[in-house]
């Protein structure tokens, strides 16, 4: 039990080393660009549109590339700018990503269909994770809602059902 645990220790060192490293070089590469953005910034930030690769192609979602391209290989940063009472059906993104509330509160919920029942409420400053290929939904309440997403793309989107993604619709 005890070699386990030493085991699991050194794994999860060894982990927290790597990232750190990693979260370095970056921060070393994009320090030239000089993002840095408060709260109120980011909601004045205008949206590039809802069809930004890993969006959800809905009209109430606004989509902001902060940081690399969501649409080549690569670390990417997104805000997703979601309207009040927005529900997102049951889709997948091909890649991993790590959500983040910056305000707002966000309901979020893994499964092959959109399920009230499953959502947890997400305050400010929450965070999730959207697995590579695994099923997941949201919605909003009454007020809007700022997401970040961070990812290493390729990214996009597919509906469980794809009579659900509005980029197909005219």
């Amino acid at each position: 039990m005890i070699s386990n645990k030493n085991n699991t220790l050194r794994v999860v060192s060894t982990f927290m080393v790597l990232a750190f490293f990693h979260l370095t070089l970056i921060a070393q590469q994009s320090a030239k660009k000089e993002l840095r953005l408060t709260p109120q910034e980011i909601r004045a930030v205008k949206a590039s549109g809802q069809h930004a690769p890993g969006s959800s192609n809905l009209s109430a979602v606004e989509v902001i590339v902060i940081y690399g391209d969501p649409s080549v290989e690569g670390l990417y940063t997104i805000l997703l700018k979601v309207a009040p009472n927005t529900k997102i059906p049951a889709h997948l993104h091909p890649d991993e990503r790590v959500g983040t509330v910056v305000s707002g509160t966000w309901y979020f919920g893994y499964g092959d269909k959109f399920s009230e029942a499953k959502l947890k409420k997400l305050p400010p400053g929450s965070v999730y994770t959207e697995d590579k290929n695994i099923n997941h939904f949201a919605m909003t309440g009454k007020d809007p809602v700022i997401v970040a997403l961070t990812g290493y793309g390729p990214s996009g989107v597919t509906y469980v059902n794809a009579a659900d993604d509005p980029a197909g619709k005219k």
